[in-house]
C-alpha cells in the first residue's frame, strides 16, 4: 500500500513539473470574435482577471462605445429590432489532476472539471444580456449561474441596473475573476442553518459612477441562494429582501478603497406560533492596489451578525452569533499584459463563534499561457485549520 501511494505520487508530481503551471474562467471568447480583438485588451496577465479596459467595457454592458463592431446586427429595416447575425457562443473546458485531497492521500484525475457555454452582448444602445450555463460541473449538471439582463444609464441619470442572478459579493471581488482554485472563503460563509450568504442570489442591482472616481453599488436580493422555486413559483422563502450598499473611491490610478454594509432578515425557524427571525448584519473594508500592471494587492475583511440561529445539529438556539474574517491576494505578472507566466498567493481566514465554520488556508499558484485562451496552471493549498493538510492541483483551462 505504501508503495502503491509513492508510485501514485511520483507520478503526480512528475505530471505537475511537466505542466508546471486552475482559474476561473468567465471571459467570453464571443466579445473577441465580436470585435476582432485579442483577450489581452481586456485581460491581464491572463483571463478572467479584467485590465481597467475590461472593468469599463463590462459596465457599459459589454460594449466599446468607441468602436461598432462590424455587421453584428441583421439589417431587417426595423430600428426596434435587435437580431444577432451570429449567436455569441463562448465555451470553456478545463481538468485537473489533485493529489491529497481531504489528506485522503489519493491521486485523482478530474477531466473535464468543468464544461460552460456563456453568452452576452448588447441587445440596443442601452440593453445587454449576460449568462452562462453550467453543462458540467464537477460530473453533474450545475445550470445557470450568472443570468441577468443590464440597461445602461436608466433615464439619462448615469446609473445603470441589473436584473436577475449574480453574486452578491460582486461589487467587492468577483469569484469568478479569481486566478484561483482555492475560493474566497469568506464570502460563501453562513451559520447553521443560514441561507444568506455573498454567493448566488437573485434580485437587482444598480451602480452610479461620479467624476470623483466615487461609485455607489446597490443590490436587494431575496437572500436565499438559487435554488429552486417553491410553492406559486417563489423563490423567496420568506417576505423578506435584504439589502446591501457599497462605497468605493479610486485614489490616483493605482489604489482603490472600498467600504460595504449587508443587511436584512430570514425565518430559520417556522415553528407557529412563534418562528425566529434572525437578523443578520454584514460590514467591511476593501483595498486593491495596482502597480503597472505587474502587481496586483485585493484585501477584503468583514465582520458579521446573526441574531439568531441553530447550532450545527440544529437543536439549540443561539442569539447573536459573531463570525468574521477575510482574505489577501497577490496577483504578480513578471511582464504586465505581456507575461506568458504569472504568479498568485492567497490567504484564508475565518473565526466565528460556531466552531464548525473556523477556516484558514493559504495557497499558492503559477499559470503559463501557451495560448491567449489556453493555460497549463498548478496550484498547491495548505489547510491549517481543523486537521492540517497540504493538497496539489495540476491542469488546464481553455475557453474559445
Amino acid at each position: 500500500m505504501k508503495t502503491s501511494f509513492i508510485a501514485r505520487a511520483a507520478i503526480m508530481t512528475v505530471t505537475i513539473i511537466m505542466l508546471f503551471p486552475y482559474e476561473q474562467v468567465s471571459a467570453i471568447p464571443a466579445f473577441a470574435r465580436k470585435y476582432q480583438i485579442s483577450c489581452q485588451v481586456c485581460h491581464s496577465p491572463a483571463a478572467p482577471t479584467l485590465k481597467p479596459f475590461g472593468d469599463e467595457y463590462a459596465g457599459a454592458g459589454f460594449r466599446m462605445t468607441d468602436y461598432e463592431s462590424p455587421r453584428y446586427f441583421i439589417q431587417t429595416g426595423d430600428d426596434r429590432l435587435s437580431l444577432f447575425r451570429e449567436l455569441p457562443l463562448a465555451i470553456r473546458i478545463d481538468g485537473f489532476a489533485t493529489l491529497n485531497f481531504n489528506d485522503a492521500g489519493t491521486v485523482d484525475f478530474g477531466s473535464p472539471f468543468v464544461v460552460k457555454v456563456l453568452s452576452g452582448g448588447e441587445l440596443s444602445d442601452k440593453l445587454s444580456y449576460y449568462f452562462y450555463f453550467l453543462m458540467n460541473e464537477r460530473g453533474h449538471i450545475a445550470g445557470l449561474e450568472d443570468a441577468f439582463l443590464m440597461y445602461s444609464d436608466v433615464l439619462n441619470s448615469g446609473v445603470n441596473l441589473y436584473i436577475g442572478q449574480f453574486q452578491t459579493s460582486d461589487p467587492l471581488f468577483k469569484g469568478e475573476l479569481r486566478l484561483t482554485l482555492e475560493p474566497y472563503k469568506i464570502y460563501g460563509v453562513k451559520p447553521s442553518d443560514s441561507s444568506v450568504d455573498l454567493k448566488y442570489d437573485r434580485g437587482i442591482m444598480f451602480d452610479k459612477g461620479f467624476s470623483t472616481g466615487t461609485t455607489i453599488v446597490g443590490e436587494i436580493v431575496n437572500g436565499c441562494g438559487i435554488g429552486e422555486a417553491g410553492e406559486g413559483y417563489l423563490f423567496d422563502k420568506d417576505k423578506y429582501k435584504n439589502i446591501m450598499l457599497r462605497l468605493n473611491q479610486t485614489i490616483g490610478n493605482s489604489v482603490s478603497l472600498g467600504f460595504f454594509g449587508y443587511t436584512g432578515k430570514e425565518v430559520i425557524s417556522d415553528n407557529a406560533p412563534d418562528p425566529y427571525v434572525s437578523e443578520m448584519k454584514m460590514y467591511g473594508p476593501d483595498l486593491s492596489v495596482d502597480i503597472d500592471g505587474k502587481l496586483l494587492l485585493n484585501v477584503q475583511y468583514l465582520w458579521r451578525t446573526d441574531s439568531d440561529v441553530f447550532d450545527g445539529d440544529g437543536e439549540v438556539h443561539l442569539t447573536d452569533v459573531k463570525t468574521q474574517g477575510g482574505f489577501a491576494e497577490l496577483i504578480y505578472a513578471p511582464k504586465g499584459d505581456m507575461s506568458k507566466w504569472y504568479f498568485t498567493g492567497l490567504v484564508n481566514w475565518v473565526d466565528s463563534d460556531l466552531d464548525q465554520l473556523d477556516y484558514s488556508s493559504g495557497t499558492i499558484h503559477a499559470g503559463y499561457l501557451l495560448r491567449r485562451n489556453v493555460r497549463l496552471v498548478t496550484e498547491y493549498t495548505h489547510i491549517f485549520s481543523g486537521d492540517p493538510y497540504g493538497k496539489l492541483s495540476a491542469g488546464f483551462v481553455s475557453a474559445f
